[in-house]
């Protein structure tokens, strides 16, 4: 597939990766960039080839924010069309089956935040900073800090989201919002390889770890309890299961039935 705001790339180790292509724009979302995202993360989701997916952006920035451009000339009702448009690919990643990492370097800001957040996972470069900045324009990242602040708890989302300072990574790591930092000139192979190492388990596995994880995330205590057995239930009755076990009795490496 081709896309007109992003690019798309499948390696031989089941690693794919999506690239916000708007550079010079330092990648800032427009209707084109977040209807193209969408896309990209629903094909590359339903792409055999692929167990994991990367995302990343062009140019100095991961991606910051909204184009302010297209912010004018419209109705409430248009406002919000247009808004749930731009946080669309933020909720679909939560609803995906692959596990989505985001790669961060230079600044993500507001809802480029918001789409680090909503990642399953996310590695920062070392010299990479964030922020939801809106609130330094009159405007304010209410949408991006709602995976925000599942990630850092109450007083430390609302700190980002009403100060709209840019944090420096040591900062996001030590709040939660990042997995871990790596050295800007590495970022890339670091990345890779630590998806492609995701992507040797076993695929079915770590869908439904997925799955699992964010159905329960809301549940009563003991409710999530009951579900997480029942997920475990299910997993042990596949295929992949059963190979898993063979292979680690028979001191081989796995060979993944993806049923």
């Amino acid at each position: 597939m081709s896309y007109a705001s992003v690019l798309t790339e499948v390696t031989d180790d089941f690693v794919g990766t999506i690239t916000l292509n708007r550079a010079k724009a330092l990648n800032t979302f427009t209707t084109q960039m977040a209807t193209d995202l969408y896309q990209a993360l629903s094909d590359l989701d339903a792409d055999a080839r692929v167990r994991v997916i990367v995302v990343k952006g062009s140019g100095k920035a991961f991606c910051a924010g909204i184009d302010v451009n297209e912010l004018f000339g419209k109705s409430t009702l248009e406002y919000q069309r247009w808004i749930e448009l731009m946080e669309s690919p933020l909720g679909l990643i939560g609803r995906m089956k692959k596990p989505v990492i985001a790669q961060l370097h230079g600044v993500a800001a507001a809802n480029g935040l918001g789409l680090v957040a909503a990642c399953d996972l996310a590695v920062a470069a070392d010299n990479a900073r964030m922020g939801l900045t809106a609130i330094n324009v009159g405007l304010n990242c209410v949408g991006p800090v709602v995976p925000i602040a599942r990630l850092v708890g109450r007083k430390r989302a609302l700190e980002l989201l009403l100060y709209g300072e840019l944090i420096p990574a040591a900062r996001a790591l030590e709040m939660g919002l990042i997995n871990r930092i790596c050295k800007a000139d590495e970022l890339d192979s670091e990345v890779h390889e630590w998806a492609a190492q995701l992507a040797k388990k076993s695929p079915v596995a770590v869908q439904i770890a997925k799955k699992s994880f964010y159905s329960a995330e809301d549940m009563d205590y003991h409710k999530a309890f009951e579900y997480m057995n029942e997920a475990f239930a299910r997993l042990c009755s596949t295929e992949d299961a059963k190979e898993g076990v063979a292979a680690f009795l028979e001191k081989r490496q796995p060979n993944w039935k993806e049923k």
